[in-house]
């Protein structure tokens, strides 16, 4: 077979950061390709005359499209029949799938690589606007956090993607101004958490700023059809599971509830094999049957379409040097997270509140946990 090639490209396109955002504008980790645009729509139709009305284009035009595909592709993508509903191929399912795990898998990537065009920019334009660097894990509101900043606060955030423990490390490097990172919610004691942030936190020298809450739990197969009501029935059932990447936040949160339930921490199946490094590319293996289940937050089990198990739910707080307070940029961001504007638009997103948004908090006074000494050095 011929071998294919990629070509990836970008482009810039007129907007005003004084206009309300445009709802059909590209954001965050979104990419346009008009072959899976196509594709997509032809699998929820199942009609190729209702996939052109869907896409915007004529009945003739999609027809030319999906055989110029075939021909680049040199595979089938459509198997259809006079009075049969259109049905994608194998091969068509198989790179669908394909692609979205790896736009999942590549979002948080995607976003940095948005966001620091945006920036560089938005500087080049507008030498007034502010600019916030924010290392922080991965999480589905804080683009929208961005966008809404840019657009009505005259603030440009730089979100760099990154697990909890990297965030925290680049804040101590001196990379960014503010870090993003995730705990249990009121957890009395939470060793896991205690172990690893404390060495990156110090009381009196960091303050935190109140981001959001949001659950996390198990993201299923719609209609549940193993019935999984926890980890121990994930372990019961050796389901397979897909883990993320050691140092997440979200890797500490599954030994830290692995630990409430009684269970060794690698106890589940798949530990060490594969990791993905997002909760959009966990839903993304759980939508496409390449895992019975993952842990992540309700709002990419929604993106999927897939069923959700509440397990916990956690605070998102983004941290700074006391002294970084009074920086221009920090004050913005705090005015936003403190807005009615704010609180709207995580309470739009599944599984969001808007928690202590803006407030100041001290690390011993918002985690419980703090005050009990931490136990030995252990592997998690």
């Amino acid at each position: 077979m011929k071998p294919r090639g990629v070509h990836l490209q970008y482009r810039f396109e007129a907007g005003s950061t004084d206009a309300p955002a445009d709802p059909a504008a590209q954001q965050g980790s979104e990419l346009q390709n008009p072959l899976f645009d196509l594709l997509l729509a032809l699998r929820e139709n199942g009609s190729i005359q209702q996939a052109a009305r869907e896409t915007g284009v004529s009945y003739r035009h999609l027809w030319g499209q999906l055989k110029h595909w075939q021909v680049a592709l040199g595979q089938p993508l459509v198997a259809w029949a006079q009075g049969q509903p259109a049905r994608l191929t194998p091969f068509a399912e198989r790179l669908l799938w394909a692609e979205t795990r790896a736009r999942a898998r590549l979002a948080p990537h995607i976003e940095a690589l948005r966001a620091e065009l945006a920036r560089v920019l938005a500087e080049a334009l507008d030498g007034t606007q502010q600019v916030l660097t924010v290392f922080a894990s991965h999480d589905m509101a804080l683009p929208l956090l961005q966008e809404r900043a840019s657009l009505h606060h005259g603030l440009h955030i730089d979100l760099r993607f990154a697990g909890s423990m990297d965030a925290l490390r680049a804040l101590a490097a001196g990379r960014c101004l503010v870090a993003g990172f995730h705990v249990p919610a009121q957890a009395k004691r939470a060793p896991v958490f205690a172990r690893q942030l404390k060495p990156l936190l110090k009381p009196g020298r960091h303050k935190l700023i109140g981001c959001a809450s949001r659950v996390q739990g198990l993201m299923v197969a719609k209609g549940r059809p193993l019935q999984l009501r926890s980890l121990a029935d994930v372990v019961q059932q050796r389901a397979s599971f897909v883990h993320r990447q050691p140092g997440s936040g979200t890797h500490l949160l599954l030994q830290h509830l692995l630990q409430a339930e009684g269970l060794a921490p690698d106890s589940l199946p798949g530990r060490g094999v594969h990791s993905e490094d997002s909760h959009l590319a966990v839903a993304a293996a759980v939508a496409s049957g390449a895992a019975d289940t993952g842990l992540g937050i309700e709002a990419a089990a929604a993106q999927f379409g897939l069923g959700f198990v509440p397990l916990i739910e956690e605070d998102y707080y983004l941290v700074c040097l006391r002294d970084a307070l009074e920086e221009p940029a920090v004050q913005l961001l705090r005015q936003l997270l403190q807005g009615p504007a704010w609180r709207q638009t995580l309470a739009e997103v599944p599984g969001y509140g808007a928690g202590q948004g803006g407030q100041v908090l001290s690390l011993t006074k918002a985690l419980p946990w703090w005050h009990f000494r931490s136990p030995k050095a252990g592997g998690t």
